[in-house]
Parts: structure tokens; C-alpha cells; sequence
């Protein structure tokens, strides 16, 4: 089962993702609230993969991107946006980020991000 870490500052957000990603046999193994609390449960945690949405308190979810890579090049980043942040995007995916979600999304393309993402079928 793959090992999966939401961080969203938006608790709907967070339950949202973790009861689709339940359904298709994920693990959540943690949630975090900001980019500081994401960078810290990756490291603890050692998740297979990270949903992180950019815009967040404290730490913005580009920085935490570029934290966790540093920590660990190999780390598999799905970034979430809201419509109009390309720029954001753009940047995130320079930075190391493997896909990225625009909201509001379906239960199908978050389930089909993380697969292609991670390579399975």
C-alpha cells in the first residue's frame, strides 16, 4: 500500500483528498496544515508521496517543495493550485514538483495523477 501525506491548510481540503484516496487503497499516513508542518511529517513519516497545496500560512507550499527535495531529491511532490496561480505552478514544477492539480478536481484525476506519478497501473 502506498504511503501518502496531505498538506493543505484547508481541513475540507485535507479530509476531501484523504477519503478519495482511501477508497482506492492509499495509506494516509499524516496531515499537516502548513509547508513547516509538511516539511517535518515528510521527514518523519517518509510518505511514497506528498499532495501539497502551494498556497499556505506560515510556509508556502514552493518553499516546502523545495525543502523536502533537498532533503530528499527523489521525493514525489503533487502540487494543488486554484485556477489562475499558473505562475505558481510553472515554478513548482521547476522546482522538483512531479504533477500538480488544479481545484476543484475529481476524485478520478487526483487518483490518476498520483498512479502516473508513482507508475501504477
Amino acid at each position: 500500500m502506498k504511503k501518502v501525506l496531505i498538506v493543505d491548510d484547508a481541513s475540507f481540503m485535507r479530509m476531501t483528498i484523504s477519503m478519495m484516496l482511501k477508497k482506492h487503497e492509499f495509506e494516509i499516513v499524516g496531515e499537516a496544515e502548513n509547508g513547516i508542518e509538511g516539511v517535518e511529517k515528510y521527514k518523519e513519516l517518509r510518505p511514497n508521496i506528498v499532495t501539497m497545496d502551494i498556497t499556505m500560512p506560515k510556509m508556502s507550499g514552493i518553499e516546502a517543495l523545495r525543502q523536502i527535495r533537498e532533503f530528499d531529491p527523489n521525493a514525489n511532490v503533487i502540487m494543488i493550485t486554484a485556477m489562475g496561480q499558473e505562475i505558481l505552478v510553472r515554478e513548482a514544477v521547476l522546482n522538483g514538483a512531479k504533477s500538480f492539480l488544479v481545484k476543484p478536481f475529481k476524485e478520478e484525476q487526483v487518483v490518476q495523477a498520483i498512479k502516473k506519478v508513482l507508475a501504477i497501473n
